[in-house]
């Protein structure tokens, strides 16, 4: 036996889900990968790309006087100035002119920095030791009034470290987790929404098909609101149909037509026949041209009852029906020595139906009731509002036969005569077109047809 996936796995909305979910994720690790490498194997990098951006802003920053001499900082940076007053054994700044000398200072003061001749102009960046501790500094040249200073920023490397081990990477890792929430949440519910509404064509459609049925092969699947990369499965879909519809209408006139054509010459045989002298070969011919005539209006009854046009629907008296039946029957079941039973009442239960095609259901049911019965027995008739049951107390049938009974062409055994096997399809037919159902049960002994109105 071949492997079936559960049908929540063939769902096209789930799949476009989860590969959704797994590109967030995906993303994600990627990011969380970078910044773990980026932290890890190029932390000296980051702080010197920090130290340069750092220094530029101050270098943004400084204030001149009136002879262009730098007096020190921007007011944006006035509430920053407790930092290098603070720690200044780990950051400080100067501003140099073009010849090195020290124009500007921080609270460090000059013996924060290396001599002077350390510098010299062009050089962007410079690193030395202060107490054993490692400094890093980066100069950014300042144009003002036609002359050029230097500002020199620097900063040691364990107070960077701390900022990063302290307060970035936490902040960034709490960062990343708060990111992935919201891009899962957001747009995972932005998808889930967006697969519905562009799914939703499809499922209408889903129902729609399942409505085609040989009693509505007229209906057509609409390609309006179909995404257009369904909508020429859609069209192809439509045109099989039409090719079906034709095909199964050229076959229901052709049955339609025979049975038409064969009735007039089986009524010239059977006249033929019966104008013959009495003879055991008259008797036999006469049995079969009565069970051809049956079959061939069968046949004519089963193309009808196939094709909803043909009903004229109106309110029937249920209760009505069935006593105009079995008085119709009565004299078959004289002959065969069968009682026929009327129990429960439904006086004033109406369903909407053809009355023709109601009559010939009923008349249907009873007759096979008849037909199996042995001698002596009874067939029971109950009657609802909603309900019509027939039942026999005759050998019944085998449970794997029951979903067969309604097959054309079929026939049981225990009948007392040779029907063609399509008067229960008949039934069937007419049930489906009227929107009822028609089951049968296994009664012990016996068998029971049921039939339901379901409005």
């Amino acid at each position: 036996m071949s492997f079936v996936k559960p049908a929540w796995l063939n769902s096209l909305s789930l799949k476009v889900l989860f590969a959704y979910i797994v590109g967030v994720i995906l993303s994600i690790l990627l990011v969380v990968l970078g910044a773990f490498l980026l932290t890890t194997f190029h932390r000296d990098f980051l702080l010197k790309k920090d130290l340069a951006q750092h220094t530029r802003d101050l270098a943004d920053a400084v204030r001149f006087d009136n002879k262009g001499i730098p007096i020190g900082l921007g007011a944006d940076h006035d509430s920053d100035q407790w930092i290098y007053q603070s720690l200044n054994q780990e950051t400080a700044y100067r501003v140099l002119d073009e010849s090195g000398r020290l124009v500007l200072v921080s609270a460090a003061g000059e013996e924060f920095w290396p001599p002077s001749e350390a510098w010299r102009p062009g050089r962007n960046t410079l690193s030395f030791e202060r107490s054993g501790i490692q400094m890093h500094s980066f100069i950014e040249p300042i144009e003002h009034h036609g002359r050029t200073w230097y500002l020199q920023f620097a900063t040691s490397t364990r107070l960077m470290n701390f900022m990063y081990q302290e307060f970035t990477l936490p902040f960034m890792g709490a960062g990343v987790a708060l990111f992935s929430l919201v891009l899962l949440f957001v747009f995972g519910v932005c998808a889930y929404v967006t697969l519905g509404y562009t799914l939703r064509p499809l499922r209408e459609l889903s129902e729609s098909a399942a409505s085609i049925s040989p009693r509505v092969l007229h209906a057509r699947l609409r390609t309006a609101a179909v995404p257009r990369e369904i909508a020429p499965l859609v069209d192809s879909f439509n045109h099989a149909l039409n090719r079906l519809e034709r095909g199964y209408r050229l076959q229901q006139e052709f049955l339609a037509t025979a049975a038409h054509e064969l009735k007039t010459p089986l009524a010239l045989i059977r006249a033929q026949v019966e104008l013959g002298e009495d003879s055991d070969d008259r008797v036999s011919l006469l049995g079969d041209v009565e069970h051809m005539t049956r079959q061939v209006q069968q046949l004519l009854l089963l193309a009808e009852a196939s094709e909803v046009q043909n009903y004229n629907f109106a309110q029937v008296d249920v209760q009505e029906a069935v006593e105009e039946v079995i008085t119709y029957l009565q004299r078959m079941a004289v002959t065969a020595d069968v009682r026929v039973t009327l129990v429960g009442e439904a006086f004033g239960a109406r369903w909407q139906a053809d009355r023709g095609a109601l009559f010939t259901l009923l008349k249907n049911l009873l007759e096979n009731a008849i037909q199996h019965a042995p001698q002596d027995t009874e067939v029971q008739v109950d009657v609802g509002p909603t309900v019509v049951t027939v039942r026999d107390w005759g050998p019944g049938a085998k449970p794997e036969q029951l979903p067969q009974l309604f097959s054309r062409f079929w026939r049981g055994a225990h009948r007392r005569d040779h029907g063609a096997g399509l008067g229960l399809a008949i039934c069937q037919e007419i049930a489906l077109a009227h929107g009822w159902a028609l089951s049968a049960h296994s009664a012990t002994p016996g068998l029971l047809l049921r039939l339901t109105c379901k409005t």
